[in-house]
C-alpha cells in the first residue's frame, strides 16, 4: 500500500485506533521497497583472514619485514593503488570500493566468524566450538535478511556454499530462517546440488503418496523441538525438487565455457559464478566461504600463485559480469575476513592474526563506487581516525537492503536481542 492510499483509508476511519504514531510507521513500512538500494546480497568470507596489507592497503615506504615482497600497480581510478597480483581487479576499481578502516578486538578464528556473522561476541572461546553451525543463538545476517525480506523467487531467501559458514546458522530465529547449504564443489566436472535430485525409480504418484502420508505422521507428531525443524527441512527439500525453475538456477553447467573460464576455474570463482545465477532467480544472501587465508608460514607463494588470483579473477568477473546484465545496482556485494594479518612479517616468513586493521570490499546495491575509505598509518597497525566495527558493516548492509536494523526481537526465553546492537550507518560508502 502507498504512502497516499494510507492516508485516504486512514482519513475515512477504516483502520480503527490510527494514531499518529501509528500512522507514521505505516507510512514508514509502506516506503521501505522505494528507500532500499540493493534487493540481494553477495558475502565472499575469507576464512582465515585475509593478508590486506598485501592486498588492498599497501605501504611501499614501510621497511622490508612491514611491506614484504609484493609491489602496488596503479588502478583505473586515479590516485588508487592495489597489489600487483590484483590486475583484474585494478582495471575495474571504479566498480567497487575500498573500506580501509575496518577494526575489532577479536582475534580468534571462531569468535571472529561468530562476531562477523551475527554482530554479537561469541559465548565461547576460540578454538572450543568449531561446530557448524556454532551461534546457536544469535541469528546470522543471512537468517536475518530471510526473516525481514523473505524469498523473492523460486529458490531459498539464504543460500550457504561450498559448506555450511560456521556462524552462518539462524540462531533462535529457528530452522524457517536457515541456510540451504550446497554441499559441493561447482568447479567438479560432477557437481550437481544432491538435495534437487529426485530419488531414482520413485514416479511422481507415487512421490505425492509418499507426501501425504509422511504429513499424516508428521500431524501426530509436536510441531516444535527436533521434530519442528525436521518438518522444516523436508517442506524447503520437497518446495525445491518440486520447482524447476529452482533446479535450473542451480544448473552451473548452462554457463558458456569461456564466462566460467573468466570467473576461473577454482572453487571461490565457480562459487561467485553460481552466487550470480541465484541472485539473479531471486535468493536475496548468498555466503560463500573461501578458506585457506591463515598463513602463518611461507605466507608469500601461496598467496601469490594460489590466494590472491583466485580473489582477483572471481571477484572482478563477478562485479563486472553483474554489471553487464544489469544487477550491480541491486546487488551489495562485500569481500572480507574475520580480520586482517599482522603489518610485520614473523620468524616463519608468515603474518599472524590481527583483528586491528583489515580491509572490506563492497560494491553495487547503491555503494559509491571508486572510493578508498579510511585510512591505517605508515604501518597498517590501526586506523589512524574514525574506524568502522563490524556493527557499522552490518548495520550499512541491512540499511542498503532496506532492513530496519533497530527491530528487536525476543528469545523463546524472552530475551531481547536486537538485529544490529550498537554501530551506525557508513555513511560515505552509501549512495
Amino acid at each position: 500500500m502507498s504512502r497516499r492510499e494510507m492516508l485516504r483509508v486512514g482519513s475515512v476511519g477504516l483502520i480503527s485506533q490510527l494514531t499518529l504514531p501509528r500512522l507514521l510507521q505505516y507510512q514508514a513500512l509502506a516506503g521501505t521497497d522505494k528507500t532500499c538500494k540493493a534487493k540481494s546480497c553477495i558475502f565472499l568470507f575469507l576464512e582465515g583472514g585475509p593478508s590486506t596489507i598485501d592486498m588492498w592497503d599497501m605501504k611501499p615506504d614501510a621497511p622490508v619485514e612491514v611491506r614484504g615482497p609484493f609491489k602496488q600497480i596503479a588502478t583505473n581510478v586515479p590516485g588508487t593503488f592495489i597489489c600487483e597480483h590484483l590486475p583484474n581487479c585494478a582495471k575495474i576499481a571504479n566498480k567497487y570500493t575500498i573500506l580501509r578502516s575496518h577494526s575489532h578486538q577479536d582475534n580468534g578464528h571462531t569468535t571472529g566468524y561468530h562476531y562477523v556473522m551475527t554482530g554479537m561476541k561469541a559465548d565461547f572461546a576460540d578454538g572450543t566450538n568449531s561446530r557448524k553451525p556454532n551461534n546457536v543463538l544469535y541469528p546470522s545476517v543471512g537468517s536475518v535478511i530471510s526473516r525481514e525480506l523473505g524469498g523473492r523467487g523460486s529458490v531459498p531467501p539464504y543460500i550457504n556454499m561450498p559448506h555450511p559458514m560456521t556462524a552462518g546458522g539462524a540462531g533462535f530465529y529457528g530452522a524457517e530462517h536457515s541456510p540451504f547449504v550446497i554441499e559441493g564443489d561447482p568447479v567438479q566436472p560432477d557437481f550437481e546440488v544432491r538435495d534437487l535430485i529426485a530419488v531414482e525409480g520413485i514416479d511422481a504418484q507415487r512421490e505425492h503418496r509418499r507426501e501425504q502420508l509422511l504429513k499424516g505422521i508428521e500431524s501426530q507428531r509436536a510441531s516444535t523441538g527436533k521434530a519442528g525443524t525436521m518438518a522444516t527441512y523436508y517442506e524447503k527439500a520437497r518446495d525445491l525438487m518440486n520447482s524447476p525453475a529452482a533446479r535450473k538456477a542451480f544448473e552451473i553447467k548452462d554457463e558458456p565455457a569461456k564466462l566460467r573460464e573468466t570467473y576461473g576455474h577454482t572453487t571461490l570463482g565457480q562459487c561467485a559464478l553460481l552466487a550470480r545465477r541465484l541472485v539473479e532467480a531471486g535468493c536475496r544472501f548468498v555466503g560463500i566461504d573461501h578458506s585457506g587465508w591463515d598463513t602463518h608460514f611461507t605466507c608469500f607463494p601461496s598467496l601469490q600463485k594460489d590466494l590472491i588470483p583466485s580473489v582477483d579473477r572471481a571477484f572482478s568477473a563477478l562485479v563486472t559480469d553483474l554489471d553487464q546484465r544489469g544487477l550491480l545496482d541491486s546487488t551489495l556485494v562485500v569481500m572480507m575476513g574475520e580480520m586482517g594479518r599482522t603489518p610485520k612479517v614473523n620468524a616463519q616468513a608468515g603474518r599472524d592474526h590481527w583483528s586491528a586493521a583489515q580491509s572490506v570490499l563492497f560494491a553495487g546495491g547503491g555503494i559509491k563506487p571508486g572510493m578508498i575509505i579510511g585510512a591505517t598509518d605508515k604501518n597498517a597497525t590501526a586506523p589512524v581516525a574514525d574506524p568502522v566495527s563490524v556493527e557499522d558493516i552490518l548495520r550499512t548492509i541491512f540499511h542498503q537492503m532496506g532492513v530496519d536494523s533497530s527491530k528487536v526481537y525476543y528469545t523463546p526465553l524472552g530475551r531481547p536481542v536486537p538485529i544490529v546492537n550498537g554501530g551506525r550507518v557508513i555513511t560515505d560508502l552509501v549512495g
